[in-house]
Protein backbone atom coordinates (compact mmCIF):
# COMPACT_ATOMS: atom_id res chain seq x y z
CA UNK A 1 0.00 0.00 0.00
CA UNK A 2 1.16 3.38 -0.83
CA UNK A 3 1.34 5.28 2.88
CA UNK A 4 3.46 8.83 3.14
CA UNK A 5 7.02 8.46 2.66
CA UNK A 6 8.62 9.86 5.65
CA UNK A 7 11.77 11.99 4.27
CA UNK A 8 14.73 10.27 3.68
CA UNK A 9 16.98 9.72 7.05
CA UNK A 10 20.61 11.17 6.55
CA UNK A 11 23.67 8.75 7.22
CA UNK A 12 24.27 11.18 10.00
CA UNK A 13 21.08 10.89 11.55
CA UNK A 14 21.78 7.30 11.31
CA UNK A 15 24.82 7.46 13.27
CA UNK A 16 23.42 9.48 15.65
CA UNK A 17 20.46 7.58 16.53
CA UNK A 18 23.00 4.29 17.21
CA UNK A 19 23.50 2.20 14.03
CA UNK A 20 21.78 0.55 11.05
CA UNK A 21 18.49 0.92 9.77
CA UNK A 22 17.76 -2.77 11.55
CA UNK A 23 18.56 -1.71 14.91
CA UNK A 24 15.76 1.02 14.28
CA UNK A 25 12.93 -0.97 13.27
CA UNK A 26 13.50 -2.69 16.28
CA UNK A 27 14.50 -0.66 19.44
CA UNK A 28 11.43 2.62 19.13
CA UNK A 29 13.75 5.12 21.23
CA UNK A 30 15.71 4.94 18.15
CA UNK A 31 13.52 5.76 15.73
CA UNK A 32 12.34 8.78 17.70
CA UNK A 33 15.65 9.98 18.07
CA UNK A 34 16.09 9.49 14.49
CA UNK A 35 13.19 11.17 13.56
CA UNK A 36 13.38 13.84 15.85
CA UNK A 37 15.38 16.17 13.79
CA UNK A 38 13.45 15.15 10.65
CA UNK A 39 10.21 18.06 10.61
CA UNK A 40 6.38 17.47 10.22
CA UNK A 41 5.67 18.52 6.37
CA UNK A 42 2.47 20.19 5.92
CA UNK A 43 1.59 20.91 2.18
CA UNK A 44 -0.77 24.12 1.64
CA UNK A 45 -2.58 24.41 -1.68
CA UNK A 46 -4.65 27.96 -1.79
CA UNK A 47 -5.40 30.08 -4.47
CA UNK A 48 -2.83 33.46 -3.46
CA UNK A 49 -3.13 34.62 -6.52
CA UNK A 50 -6.74 35.25 -8.22
CA UNK A 51 -10.53 36.94 -6.81
CA UNK A 52 -10.11 34.45 -3.89
CA UNK A 53 -6.37 35.29 -2.83
CA UNK A 54 -7.72 37.74 0.35
CA UNK A 55 -9.14 34.49 1.89
CA UNK A 56 -6.68 32.10 1.06
CA UNK A 57 -3.87 34.19 2.36
CA UNK A 58 -5.47 34.57 5.69
CA UNK A 59 -6.34 30.56 5.62
CA UNK A 60 -2.35 31.00 5.41
CA UNK A 61 -1.57 33.52 8.00
CA UNK A 62 -3.12 31.12 10.54
CA UNK A 63 -1.43 28.06 9.87
CA UNK A 64 1.83 29.62 9.70
CA UNK A 65 0.75 31.19 13.17
CA UNK A 66 -0.34 28.03 14.67
CA UNK A 67 3.07 26.34 13.30
CA UNK A 68 5.07 29.08 15.18
CA UNK A 69 3.06 28.31 18.36
CA UNK A 70 3.80 24.54 18.61
CA UNK A 71 7.21 24.83 17.62
CA UNK A 72 8.18 27.06 20.55
CA UNK A 73 6.38 24.25 22.67
CA UNK A 74 8.33 21.25 21.04
CA UNK A 75 6.57 20.66 17.86
CA UNK A 76 4.40 17.16 16.92
CA UNK A 77 5.52 14.15 18.14
CA UNK A 78 8.54 16.01 19.49
CA UNK A 79 9.76 16.89 15.66
CA UNK A 80 9.41 20.74 13.94
CA UNK A 81 6.60 21.38 11.89
CA UNK A 82 7.14 22.71 8.68
CA UNK A 83 4.74 24.29 6.37
CA UNK A 84 5.07 24.44 2.51
CA UNK A 85 2.60 26.54 0.50
CA UNK A 86 1.62 26.34 -2.78
CA UNK A 87 -0.20 28.62 -5.14
CA UNK A 88 -3.48 26.40 -6.81
CA UNK A 89 -4.14 29.79 -8.79
CA UNK A 90 -7.81 29.34 -8.72
CA UNK A 91 -7.31 26.45 -11.18
CA UNK A 92 -8.20 23.21 -10.86
CA UNK A 93 -5.63 21.71 -12.97
CA UNK A 94 -2.76 23.58 -10.90
CA UNK A 95 -4.28 22.59 -7.54
CA UNK A 96 -4.08 19.51 -8.62
CA UNK A 97 -0.76 19.69 -10.13
CA UNK A 98 1.03 21.51 -7.28
CA UNK A 99 -0.95 18.55 -4.69
CA UNK A 100 0.48 15.51 -6.53
CA UNK A 101 3.99 17.59 -5.88
CA UNK A 102 3.88 17.93 -2.67
CA UNK A 103 3.36 14.43 -2.07
CA UNK A 104 5.73 12.89 -4.57
CA UNK A 105 8.61 15.44 -4.22
CA UNK A 106 8.19 17.09 -1.01
CA UNK A 107 6.90 14.14 0.68
CA UNK A 108 4.68 15.93 2.91
CA UNK A 109 2.66 14.18 5.52
CA UNK A 110 -0.84 16.27 5.25
CA UNK A 111 -2.27 18.25 2.92
CA UNK A 112 -4.40 21.06 3.50
CA UNK A 113 -6.53 22.93 0.73
CA UNK A 114 -8.27 24.29 -0.97
CA UNK A 115 -10.23 27.48 -0.07
CA UNK A 116 -11.98 26.77 -4.28
CA UNK A 117 -14.71 23.74 -3.57
CA UNK A 118 -13.74 22.54 -6.99
CA UNK A 119 -10.09 22.36 -6.61
CA UNK A 120 -10.58 21.01 -2.98
CA UNK A 121 -12.94 18.49 -4.13
CA UNK A 122 -9.80 17.82 -7.13
CA UNK A 123 -7.41 17.60 -4.52
CA UNK A 124 -8.89 15.27 -2.32
CA UNK A 125 -9.25 12.66 -5.53
CA UNK A 126 -5.27 12.66 -5.00
CA UNK A 127 -5.08 12.54 -1.79
CA UNK A 128 -7.49 9.40 -1.53
CA UNK A 129 -5.20 7.61 -4.06
CA UNK A 130 -2.24 8.88 -2.50
CA UNK A 131 -3.63 7.53 0.62
CA UNK A 132 -2.58 10.70 2.87
CA UNK A 133 -4.45 12.48 5.34
CA UNK A 134 -6.21 15.75 3.69
CA UNK A 135 -7.63 18.33 5.96
CA UNK A 136 -10.14 20.96 3.80
CA UNK A 137 -10.09 24.18 6.28
CA UNK A 138 -12.25 26.43 3.68
CA UNK A 139 -13.92 24.67 0.60
CA UNK A 140 -17.49 24.42 1.54
CA UNK A 141 -19.22 22.42 -1.14
CA UNK A 142 -20.97 19.93 0.16
CA UNK A 143 -20.08 16.57 -1.31
CA UNK A 144 -16.51 16.97 0.36
CA UNK A 145 -18.06 15.52 3.85
CA UNK A 146 -21.20 14.13 1.75
CA UNK A 147 -21.34 11.79 -1.39
CA UNK A 148 -17.73 12.01 -1.66
CA UNK A 149 -16.34 11.34 1.60
CA UNK A 150 -13.22 9.30 2.13
CA UNK A 151 -11.83 8.02 5.02
CA UNK A 152 -8.40 10.31 4.88
CA UNK A 153 -10.22 13.76 4.23
CA UNK A 154 -11.57 15.69 7.27
CA UNK A 155 -13.35 19.76 7.01
CA UNK A 156 -13.39 22.70 9.34
CA UNK A 157 -15.41 24.66 7.65
CA UNK A 158 -19.51 24.48 7.27
CA UNK A 159 -21.30 22.96 4.34
CA UNK A 160 -22.82 24.82 2.42
CA UNK A 161 -26.03 22.97 3.36
CA UNK A 162 -25.27 23.80 7.01
CA UNK A 163 -24.79 27.28 6.13
CA UNK A 164 -27.99 27.65 4.33
CA UNK A 165 -29.57 25.84 7.25
CA UNK A 166 -28.83 28.64 9.77
CA UNK A 167 -29.60 31.71 8.30
CA UNK A 168 -32.86 31.37 6.12
CA UNK A 169 -35.00 31.21 9.13
CA UNK A 170 -33.94 34.55 10.08
CA UNK A 171 -33.98 36.03 6.65
CA UNK A 172 -37.93 34.90 5.93
CA UNK A 173 -38.50 36.34 9.56
CA UNK A 174 -37.39 39.62 9.31
CA UNK A 175 -37.37 40.25 5.24
CA UNK A 176 -39.73 37.66 3.48
CA UNK A 177 -39.85 34.88 1.37
CA UNK A 178 -39.29 36.88 -2.12
CA UNK A 179 -35.12 36.00 -3.17
CA UNK A 180 -32.79 36.68 -5.67
CA UNK A 181 -29.63 34.81 -5.90
CA UNK A 182 -26.34 35.80 -7.31
CA UNK A 183 -24.62 33.09 -6.98
CA UNK A 184 -20.97 31.94 -8.29
CA UNK A 185 -21.28 29.22 -11.47
CA UNK A 186 -18.74 26.47 -9.76
CA UNK A 187 -19.20 23.52 -7.16
CA UNK A 188 -19.45 26.01 -4.06
CA UNK A 189 -22.10 28.12 -5.80
CA UNK A 190 -24.46 25.39 -7.20
CA UNK A 191 -24.61 23.32 -3.57
CA UNK A 192 -25.20 26.62 -1.89
CA UNK A 193 -27.83 28.00 -4.47
CA UNK A 194 -29.57 24.30 -3.50
CA UNK A 195 -29.29 24.21 -0.10
CA UNK A 196 -31.10 27.66 -0.11
CA UNK A 197 -33.79 26.57 -2.26
CA UNK A 198 -34.79 23.68 -0.68
CA UNK A 199 -34.75 25.78 2.41
CA UNK A 200 -36.84 28.77 0.76
CA UNK A 201 -39.46 26.44 -0.55
CA UNK A 202 -40.33 24.57 2.90
CA UNK A 203 -41.10 28.35 4.12
CA UNK A 204 -43.69 28.68 1.09
CA UNK A 205 -41.21 31.21 -0.82
CA UNK A 206 -40.08 32.02 -4.54
CA UNK A 207 -36.85 33.19 -6.26
CA UNK A 208 -35.20 34.46 -9.33
CA UNK A 209 -31.37 34.81 -9.63
CA UNK A 210 -28.43 34.87 -12.06
CA UNK A 211 -25.12 32.19 -11.83
CA UNK A 212 -21.85 33.99 -12.77
CA UNK A 213 -18.64 33.33 -13.33
CA UNK A 214 -16.47 32.85 -9.68
CA UNK A 215 -14.39 36.06 -10.88
CA UNK A 216 -16.91 38.47 -12.07
CA UNK A 217 -16.25 41.96 -12.05
CA UNK A 218 -19.47 43.23 -13.72
CA UNK A 219 -23.05 42.67 -11.98
CA UNK A 220 -24.99 45.73 -13.79
CA UNK A 221 -27.33 43.21 -16.23
CA UNK A 222 -28.00 41.15 -13.07
CA UNK A 223 -28.77 44.01 -10.36
CA UNK A 224 -31.38 45.06 -13.02
CA UNK A 225 -32.66 41.83 -13.32
CA UNK A 226 -32.98 41.70 -9.32
CA UNK A 227 -34.27 45.34 -9.12
CA UNK A 228 -37.27 44.41 -11.69
CA UNK A 229 -37.81 41.28 -9.93
CA UNK A 230 -38.44 43.19 -6.65
CA UNK A 231 -37.01 40.78 -4.13
CA UNK A 232 -37.50 41.38 -0.37
CA UNK A 233 -33.69 39.74 0.27
CA UNK A 234 -30.99 39.49 -2.30
CA UNK A 235 -28.42 37.07 -1.13
CA UNK A 236 -25.28 38.07 -2.43
CA UNK A 237 -23.29 34.40 -2.86
CA UNK A 238 -20.38 35.40 -4.40
CA UNK A 239 -16.51 35.29 -2.46
CA UNK A 240 -13.57 37.41 -2.39
CA UNK A 241 -13.45 40.29 -5.00
CA UNK A 242 -16.43 38.96 -6.53
CA UNK A 243 -18.39 39.82 -3.96
CA UNK A 244 -16.41 43.06 -2.95
CA UNK A 245 -16.97 43.85 -6.71
CA UNK A 246 -21.01 43.04 -6.66
CA UNK A 247 -21.47 44.75 -3.07
CA UNK A 248 -20.42 48.25 -4.30
CA UNK A 249 -22.39 48.35 -7.35
CA UNK A 250 -25.20 47.41 -5.50
CA UNK A 251 -24.64 50.55 -3.54
CA UNK A 252 -23.82 52.28 -6.79
CA UNK A 253 -27.02 51.38 -8.10
CA UNK A 254 -29.06 52.71 -4.90
CA UNK A 255 -30.15 49.34 -4.21
CA UNK A 256 -29.62 49.18 -0.66
CA UNK A 257 -32.64 51.21 -0.09
CA UNK A 258 -34.91 48.63 -2.11
CA UNK A 259 -34.38 45.43 -0.48
CA UNK A 260 -32.21 43.55 2.08
CA UNK A 261 -29.10 41.94 1.77
CA UNK A 262 -28.14 38.86 3.04
CA UNK A 263 -27.17 35.56 2.50
CA UNK A 264 -24.81 32.51 3.55
CA UNK A 265 -20.78 34.50 3.85
CA UNK A 266 -20.04 38.04 3.87
CA UNK A 267 -16.34 37.29 5.08
CA UNK A 268 -14.41 39.78 7.95
CA UNK A 269 -11.76 40.20 4.35
CA UNK A 270 -15.00 41.44 2.67
CA UNK A 271 -17.01 43.58 4.82
CA UNK A 272 -13.56 45.85 5.95
CA UNK A 273 -13.28 46.28 1.43
CA UNK A 274 -16.48 47.63 0.79
CA UNK A 275 -18.29 50.93 1.70
CA UNK A 276 -20.14 51.63 4.72
CA UNK A 277 -23.68 51.80 3.25
CA UNK A 278 -22.75 48.26 1.63
CA UNK A 279 -21.65 47.00 5.42
CA UNK A 280 -25.33 45.81 6.06
CA UNK A 281 -27.38 42.25 5.98
CA UNK A 282 -27.78 39.37 8.10
CA UNK A 283 -24.92 36.80 7.83
CA UNK A 284 -23.39 33.58 9.02
CA UNK A 285 -20.16 33.68 10.22
CA UNK A 286 -18.77 30.74 10.62
CA UNK A 287 -16.25 31.79 13.56
CA UNK A 288 -15.78 35.49 15.33
CA UNK A 289 -13.22 37.22 17.25
CA UNK A 290 -15.44 39.14 19.73
CA UNK A 291 -16.74 36.47 22.13
CA UNK A 292 -16.66 38.22 25.33
CA UNK A 293 -18.10 35.39 27.24
CA UNK A 294 -15.10 33.24 25.82
CA UNK A 295 -11.77 33.96 27.86
CA UNK A 296 -9.64 31.44 25.40
CA UNK A 297 -10.90 33.84 22.73
CA UNK A 298 -9.63 37.07 24.36
CA UNK A 299 -6.55 35.34 24.84
CA UNK A 300 -6.29 33.96 21.45
CA UNK A 301 -7.21 37.82 19.88
CA UNK A 302 -4.70 39.52 21.93
CA UNK A 303 -1.89 37.08 20.92
CA UNK A 304 -2.51 36.93 17.60
CA UNK A 305 -2.65 40.38 16.86
CA UNK A 306 0.66 40.86 18.79
CA UNK A 307 2.22 38.63 16.32
CA UNK A 308 0.32 39.15 13.38
CA UNK A 309 -0.89 42.30 13.46
CA UNK A 310 -4.48 42.18 12.60
CA UNK A 311 -7.78 40.95 13.96
CA UNK A 312 -8.02 37.09 13.30
CA UNK A 313 -11.00 35.96 10.88
CA UNK A 314 -12.77 33.01 10.63
CA UNK A 315 -10.21 31.85 7.75
CA UNK A 316 -7.19 32.79 10.25
CA UNK A 317 -9.22 30.33 12.78
CA UNK A 318 -9.76 27.43 10.14
CA UNK A 319 -5.89 27.54 9.19
CA UNK A 320 -5.11 27.75 12.91
CA UNK A 321 -7.80 24.87 13.70
CA UNK A 322 -5.89 22.65 10.96
CA UNK A 323 -2.54 22.56 12.32
CA UNK A 324 -3.89 22.07 15.83
CA UNK A 325 -5.80 19.13 14.42
CA UNK A 326 -3.05 17.29 13.06
CA UNK A 327 -1.02 17.96 16.45
CA UNK A 328 -3.48 16.71 18.45
CA UNK A 329 -4.42 13.50 16.22
CA UNK A 330 -0.69 12.80 15.97
CA UNK A 331 -0.32 12.74 19.91
CA UNK A 332 -3.19 10.51 19.71
CA UNK A 333 -2.12 8.54 17.52
CA UNK A 334 1.70 8.42 17.78
CA UNK A 335 2.10 8.43 14.52
CA UNK A 336 1.68 10.93 11.22
CA UNK A 337 0.35 7.90 9.12
CA UNK A 338 -2.46 8.98 7.13
CA UNK A 339 -4.40 5.60 8.23
CA UNK A 340 -3.95 5.85 12.42
CA UNK A 341 -4.43 9.81 11.70
CA UNK A 342 -8.05 9.65 10.43
CA UNK A 343 -9.25 6.81 13.54
CA UNK A 344 -7.76 9.16 15.50
CA UNK A 345 -9.63 12.34 14.21
CA UNK A 346 -13.01 10.72 14.06
CA UNK A 347 -15.14 12.15 17.26
CA UNK A 348 -11.78 13.73 18.40
CA UNK A 349 -13.18 17.18 19.85
CA UNK A 350 -11.25 20.25 20.17
CA UNK A 351 -9.96 22.10 23.34
CA UNK A 352 -11.36 25.20 24.45
CA UNK A 353 -8.19 26.86 23.37
CA UNK A 354 -8.33 25.70 19.75
CA UNK A 355 -12.21 25.42 19.17
CA UNK A 356 -12.28 29.18 20.54
CA UNK A 357 -16.11 28.98 21.02
CA UNK A 358 -18.78 27.33 23.29
CA UNK A 359 -20.20 24.17 23.24
CA UNK A 360 -18.16 20.84 22.32
CA UNK A 361 -16.76 20.95 18.94
CA UNK A 362 -15.84 17.64 16.81
CA UNK A 363 -15.24 16.25 14.36
CA UNK A 364 -18.44 13.81 13.42
CA UNK A 365 -17.38 10.03 12.64
CA UNK A 366 -19.80 9.74 10.47
CA UNK A 367 -18.95 12.57 7.88
CA UNK A 368 -15.64 13.60 8.90
CA UNK A 369 -17.37 17.39 9.17
CA UNK A 370 -16.53 19.77 12.61
CA UNK A 371 -19.31 20.49 14.53
CA UNK A 372 -18.56 23.64 15.53
CA UNK A 373 -21.67 26.74 16.25
CA UNK A 374 -22.53 29.05 13.44
CA UNK A 375 -22.83 32.66 14.37
CA UNK A 376 -25.94 34.08 12.93
CA UNK A 377 -26.21 38.03 13.39
CA UNK A 378 -26.38 41.43 10.94
CA UNK A 379 -23.02 43.02 9.63
CA UNK A 380 -22.72 46.97 9.92
CA UNK A 381 -20.28 49.73 9.99
CA UNK A 382 -17.87 50.21 12.44
CA UNK A 383 -18.46 50.43 16.39
CA UNK A 384 -15.54 51.70 17.59
CA UNK A 385 -13.28 48.97 16.61
CA UNK A 386 -12.44 49.24 13.00
CA UNK A 387 -13.21 45.64 12.76
CA UNK A 388 -16.32 45.39 14.44
CA UNK A 389 -18.48 45.11 11.99
CA UNK A 390 -20.67 42.22 12.86
CA UNK A 391 -22.93 41.61 16.16
CA UNK A 392 -23.78 38.10 16.63
CA UNK A 393 -27.70 37.32 17.55
CA UNK A 394 -27.82 33.71 18.09
CA UNK A 395 -25.61 30.70 17.88
CA UNK A 396 -26.82 27.69 15.84
CA UNK A 397 -25.05 24.49 16.81
CA UNK A 398 -23.25 22.80 13.88
CA UNK A 399 -24.89 19.17 14.63
CA UNK A 400 -28.76 21.17 14.28
CA UNK A 401 -27.54 22.86 11.40
CA UNK A 402 -25.64 19.89 9.60
CA UNK A 403 -29.02 17.13 9.95
CA UNK A 404 -28.03 13.34 9.93
CA UNK A 405 -24.82 11.67 8.43
CA UNK A 406 -27.37 10.55 6.21
CA UNK A 407 -28.66 13.16 5.23
CA UNK A 408 -25.62 14.29 3.78
CA UNK A 409 -25.25 10.80 1.55
CA UNK A 410 -21.63 9.84 2.79
CA UNK A 411 -21.35 6.29 3.13
CA UNK A 412 -17.92 6.27 4.49
CA UNK A 413 -15.27 3.76 4.05
CA UNK A 414 -12.79 2.38 6.54
CA UNK A 415 -9.15 3.65 6.86
CA UNK A 416 -6.93 0.64 5.39
CA UNK A 417 -5.24 -1.33 8.09
CA UNK A 418 -1.32 -0.93 8.96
Amino acid sequence: MDYPKFPAIGRRTLIKAGGALGAMQVASPFVVRALGDQPVKIGMVDPLTGSLSALAQTEVEGAKYAVAEINKKGGILGRPVQLLVEDSANDVGTGVQKTRKLIDRDHVDVIFGDVNSGIAYAMSQVTGEKKVFHIVPGGHTDPITGSACKWNVFRICNTTSMDAAAITPDLVKRFGKRWFFITPDYAYGHTLQEAFVKNLKKAGGEYEGDMLPIAATEFSATLIKARAYKPNVLLNNMGGLAQIDCMKQFVQFGMNKDMALGGALFELESIVAVPKEAQTGWWDMEWWWNQPNVPEVGKFVASFRKAVGKTPSARHWFGYVAVHSVRLAAAKAKSMLGPKLAVAMEDMELPPDVALQPGHVRYRKGDHELMANIFVGQVHPPQGNPDNVFTAQSLVPGERAAGSVADTGCHMTSPPTI
